[in-house]
């Protein structure tokens, strides 16, 4: 990857995709794959658009993100 401000799934032919085990059947999700190996970091992606933009996430902002992806409601401002 040379262009460090666009990820794109495409990008990333070695990545396998896991969706969490509890997504509904709606397909609206995101997946993860863990490219650490060869990358250097998490990628997340919109299972709706296997194509389309990737996040590339360390380990660390990951970690941090996690808790949050994880949340049934999204906070409130």
């Amino acid at each position: 990857m040379t262009d460090t401000t666009r990820l794109y799934a495409t990008d990333l032919p070695e990545a396998d995709w896991y969706k969490s085990s509890f997504s509904d059947a709606g397909e609206q999700c995101v997946e993860i794959a863990d490219v650490r190996p060869t990358r250097g970091f998490i990628a997340v992606r919109d299972s709706t658009r296997p194509a389309g933009p990737a996040i590339a996430f360390t380990q660390a902002a990951f970690t941090a993100f996690l808790p949050h992806a994880t949340r049934e409601q999204a906070p409130t401002a």
